[in-house]
């Protein structure tokens, strides 16, 4: 057969089938009928891989290790509260057993000091001569006897109001528990029982 009829044969073919891709375009479309689209993941350096990158961490700070990093600062300590006042028959501290003790007269006094005829200067100087000799010396009960007198400049009344005043300054208040009225017949108002503090064991060495 010659090269005219072997076209002719072949369109002839080619009309039978009908036109190209017909068959074909429809057997893809019955195959890929029930086909679902699969999800693809996104590709290296796409912007969803992107945002899951941890972030990155900031640079430290040449020189500084937690060895050098400022300490926190500690609460500054409370200021110490100043010594309770003392009154008559009143000890902040001291068991109601000691201090009615006390008022009643049933500690033995071990020394006393009779300020009679002293002016306040001298007074001032002597009670405090006095309670300090007996605290270091150990005693625990003492009086002070200031009279009852008049009230006139340097006279008993003067040194029954000063004396109590005196026992709460620096330096007896240290050295004083308590203090209160002398019973009757030790002078009553006119005079002080003064409970001292124990005098504390010195320890070798210190």
């Amino acid at each position: 057969m010659d090269r005219a009829g072997c076209m002719s044969f072949w369109s002839g073919t080619m009309a039978e089938r009908g036109k190209p891709g017909d068959e074909d375009d429809a057997l893809w479309k019955a195959v890929t009928r029930d086909v679902k689209p699969i999800k693809r993941a996104p590709s290296p350096g796409t912007k969803a891989e992107a945002v899951k990158k941890p972030a990155r961490a900031q640079p430290k700070t040449p020189g500084v290790t937690p060895a050098t990093s400022p300490a926190i600062a500690k609460p500054a300590p409370r200021p110490a509260l100043p010594p309770r006042e003392l009154s008559h028959g009143q000890a902040a501290g001291l068991d109601k057993r000691t201090m009615d003790r006390l008022r009643r007269g049933q500690l033995p006094v071990e020394a006393e000091i009779d300020l009679h005829g002293y002016t306040q200067e001298q007074a001032h100087s002597a009670l405090n001569a006095f309670i300090i000799g007996q605290a270091a010396t150990g005693h625990r009960c003492v009086r002070v006897i200031t009279g009852k007198g008049s009230f006139r400049q340097g006279g008993g009344g003067v040194l029954k109001t000063a004396v109590p005043r005196w026992l709460n300054e620096t330096p007896l208040q240290d050295s004083i528990l308590a203090f209160t009225h002398a019973r009757r017949d030790d002078g009553g108002e006119g005079a002080l029982y003064v409970l001292l503090r124990r005098k504390r064991p010195r320890v070798p060495g210190q």
